[in-house]
């Protein structure tokens, strides 16, 4: 049986998540303002076949594909809102399930640390795959599971505020989220992002 993890509908696209999809992926690139539809489902494989009904019976595009052996993640977009959520419903008709079967988002940890160290920053963007942390900034790091909500929380704190995304990990065990900026603006994404997720909802772990 197939398990629907994470199911989260996007409205608009902001500049930096699709900047940040742009340059992670290897699929079709959004733009800003599209919508978009974040999947995660298990066993990981059947997200092969997903994605064939999807792109055979909804008019979206696919930005994002990662096929894990336990899980797998799709992530999709268009410029109307409505053929995005057409996609969602082949989805949910394909797994025989409606989007309150998805998890409900659980954040696992959340830190938020003032004035970055200047080599704590750089540590940072060692690894990250989007913007740069700067030395002084204020870091605030969230992990959620499932992975794919991450890519939603994400994209609702950069609506909130002026902040920096600096890494999102929307696959794997956990989905991680490094946003960084000045501390006011830091904390309205923090209470965007885990609002955001907090308001989904689903099945409980």
């Amino acid at each position: 049986m197939t398990d629907l993890r994470a199911f989260a509908l996007i409205d608009q696209l902001q500049k930096q998540m699709v900047a940040f999809i742009g340059s992670a992926s290897r699929g079709y690139y959004p733009v800003t303002g599209q919508a978009a539809l974040f999947i995660e489902i298990a066993p990981g494989m059947e997200i092969n076949t997903i994605t064939d009904a999807v792109m055979k019976r909804s008019n979206v595009r696919p930005g994002a594909l990662v096929v894990e052996r336990s899980f797998g993640m799709l992530e999709v977009h268009a410029d109307d809102p409505a053929d995005v959520q057409e996609a969602g419903q082949v989805v949910l008709d394909f797994l025989g399930c409606q989007e309150s079967d998805r998890l409900k988002p659980k954040i696992l940890s959340t830190e938020t640390i003032e004035r970055l160290n200047p080599y704590m920053s750089q540590i940072i963007n060692r690894f990250r795959a989007a913007s740069m942390s700067l030395g002084d900034d204020t870091l605030y790091v969230l992990e959620v599971v499932p992975a794919g909500y991450a890519g939603y929380a994400a994209n609702e704190a950069e609506k909130a505020a002026d902040i920096t995304i600096n890494h999102v990990s929307v696959y794997g065990a956990s989905g991680r989220v490094y946003l960084a900026g000045s501390t006011s603006d830091i904390q309205a994404a923090k209470h965007a992002a885990e609002t955001a997720l907090g308001s989904l909802e689903g099945r409980e772990h």
